[in-house]
């Protein structure tokens, strides 16, 4: 009887390539195929570490069907490393659907642990995150969008939020509605890349600041949490 393969999730660059760990290039280049969110993408860091193993396309408009295929493979025998474009899959990424049905057919998943967008960006903003609050990407409009605001201006704990170059002055905008424009907050674009940028200050220093100019990169949005009213724990 042919024993189960190996699910291993792998963290990706979250923009320089030599932050790959040796692990994960050692698991690239000895697993059967790499489930990727993007395969062009992934062919890129691939091809800058010469490993050839051959890629199969897994993102969110496949994954429901892409999964019982992966399962089969991963039951055969096969090891199957899954990527998503950057940092580990699952947060605010593909991954955590095909995860779940491995687990539930008792197929062997390890994590290759990798680049994370929140922790780098966490590590640079000088705020306590012993506890933090992770929202990922805020729902673009409606109810939603501010339920969750509300529940940031009540947060007391550091909270963190994804966002789009192109959403965020609308986001620090709704940011100042609901919280306030004194809200201490650090945003980071391009984190580990040639512009790496992180500036620090208030909501509405920040919002003057990237008014001023075009926005571009991957941002990440880290928010100093709100104070404790008395006699809350």
């Amino acid at each position: 009887m042919t024993s189960f393969g190996t699910l291993y999730v792998c963290g990706t660059p979250i923009g320089n390539l030599s932050d790959i760990t040796l692990r994960a290039l050692d698991v690239f280049r000895n697993v059967n195929i790499i489930a990727a969110e993007d395969t062009r993408r992934t062919r890129k860091l691939l091809s800058h570490y010469e490993i050839s193993t051959k890629t199969i396309s897994y993102h969110e408009h496949n994954e429901f069907s892409r999964t019982p295929q992966l399962i089969e493979m991963l039951k055969e025998g096969k090891d199957i490393a899954l990527v998503t474009d950057a940092g580990m899959p699952g947060i605010s990424d593909p991954g955590s659907y095909l995860v779940n049905a491995a687990l539930s057919n008792n197929v062997k998943v390890t994590s290759v642990p990798g680049p994370s967008a929140v922790a780098s960006a966490l590590s640079v903003s000088g705020f306590s995150a012993d506890k933090f609050v992770f929202f990922g990407f805020l729902p673009r409009k409606g109810k939603r969008r501010n339920k969750i605001l509300g529940a940031l201006a009540s947060e007391t704990k550091v909270s963190v939020i994804y966002e789009s170059p192109y959403r965020l002055l609308t986001t620090l905008s709704d940011l100042i509605s609901t919280l306030g424009s004194d809200r201490k907050s650090v945003v980071t674009r391009e984190l580990t890349k040639l512009h790496e940028e992180v500036i620090k200050g208030t909501l509405g220093e920040i919002l003057e600041v990237f008014s001023q100019r075009t926005v571009k990169g991957e941002i990440t949005i880290v928010i100093e949490g709100g104070r404790k009213e008395k006699g809350y724990q």
